[in-house]
């Protein structure tokens, strides 16, 4: 199990172990409330598989939910996958696009299908390029508190298809924890 790896898990069993925490917080919310627009920013912690050179990459990345009706809404991501690489090769994305919600008590599974673009830094810093990106995934996000939503998992499979050398895939996992602006239930 390689390092990034062994990050991956710590961070996914810590914020796991601090939901048992949710009962601590004694306030309840109004019996009156319904589901409306939100916000959410978050940060993550990704591991990506490069289709370039086949080797993992991990690295941050910052994302804000923006759901105006009720589970349907808006993503936006910028990841920097810059950990374990190799000979400097690194991947940055900065996507956005639709995702759907669906509320199941404390848990939100979701699936989302962003586009954007994509930065790819080439070994050895011998080349840079910016390629179009499209990237369908899904995840499941729990609602610890009112404020904080912890990303328990969201799966991401990118297709980079004009990229240098022929199209590739770069799929990974990410972890994270957000805090919820405005009104609504989330």
């Amino acid at each position: 199990m390689t390092p990034a790896m062994k990050k991956t898990l710590f961070v996914l069993f810590f914020l796991l172990g601090l939901s048992g925490f949710q009962d601590a917080f004694g306030q309840a919310l109004p019996a009156a409330t319904a589901p409306g627009a939100y916000v959410s920013v978050g940060g993550t912690y990704s591991i990506f598989q490069s289709a370039y050179g086949q080797h993992v990459l991990g690295g941050a990345g910052l994302y804000v939910d923006i759901n105006r009706w009720r589970q349907f809404g808006i993503e936006g991501e910028g990841r920097w996958l810059r950990q374990n690489s190799l000979a400097n090769t690194t991947e940055s994305t900065y996507l956005i696009g639709p995702r759907v919600e669906i509320r199941r008590g404390r848990f939100s599974p979701y699936i989302k299908t962003l586009v954007g673009l994509g930065h790819f830094n080439f070994p050895y810093n011998y080349a840079q390029g910016s390629y179009f990106v499209i990237a369908p995934g899904a995840g499941v996000d729990y609602n610890l508190t009112y404020n904080v939503k912890i990303r328990l998992v969201d799966f991401e499979y990118q297709e980079w298809p004009q990229f240098t050398f022929g199209n590739i895939n770069p799929y990974g996992v990410s972890v994270g924890i957000s805090y919820h602006f405005l009104n609504g239930v989330r």
